[in-house]
């Protein structure tokens, strides 16, 4: 569930960059995010993959066993907008179902 937490995050930095001229790639950093680099390298490359983010190469090495990422210039796209939508809609969903429930008690 916590990965879901931090991939939700980063296409809201991404969606909140949109109106920004200059972006400030360090928002994305494994650091700012609170992750190890082994684990922001494979959500990225995830994000990557399916096509929720663009602006970015992932390869493999042998030295390393996990996805190398670089980010030149990263941008939601609209899947990952759609993304944001649905989560959205979906938490607002889940809060009033909490609140019926709490009242049905």
């Amino acid at each position: 569930m916590e990965d879901f937490r931090i991939i939700y995050k980063i296409l809201r930095i991404l969606q909140k960059a949109m109106d920004l001229e200059e972006f400030d790639s360090e928002e994305l950093s494994a650091e700012a995010l609170g992750l190890t680099v082994p684990k922001w390298s494979r959500l990225m490359a995830m994000l990557l993959k399916e096509g929720y983010i663009s602006g970015g190469q992932t390869w493999n090495t042998m030295d390393c066993g996990y996805p190398k990422v670089a980010l030149n210039r990263p941008e939601l796209t609209m899947k990952g907008l759609e993304y944001l939508e649905e989560n959205g809609l979906m938490k607002k969903a889940a809060g009033l179902a909490k609140g019926i429930i709490g009242t049905a008690l």
